[in-house]
């Protein structure tokens, strides 16, 4: 019997938030580099996309670390 909420199925629900953030960066990737073709390109919106992209990687790290934590021995 697997118990609800153990270590598989919370491993499987950060695994998901994961590839949905990994996801969101390429999005952002996209829109940033079309942003920045345009000859009339908005610098504010620019901004805050490049800084929803830091947010993201930041949080894509924190959950890779949760996921691979470095054991020291």
């Amino acid at each position: 019997m697997v118990a609800f909420g153990g270590p598989r199925d919370e491993e499987r629900v950060l695994r998901r938030e994961l590839a949905r953030l990994r996801q969101e960066h390429r999005d952002l990737d996209s829109a940033i580099d079309a942003l920045e073709t345009m000859s009339t390109s908005d610098k504010l919106q620019l901004q805050r996309l490049k800084k929803r992209k830091l947010v993201l990687r930041d949080r894509i790290i924190d959950l890779e670390d949760r996921l691979n934590p470095d054991i020291i021995a």
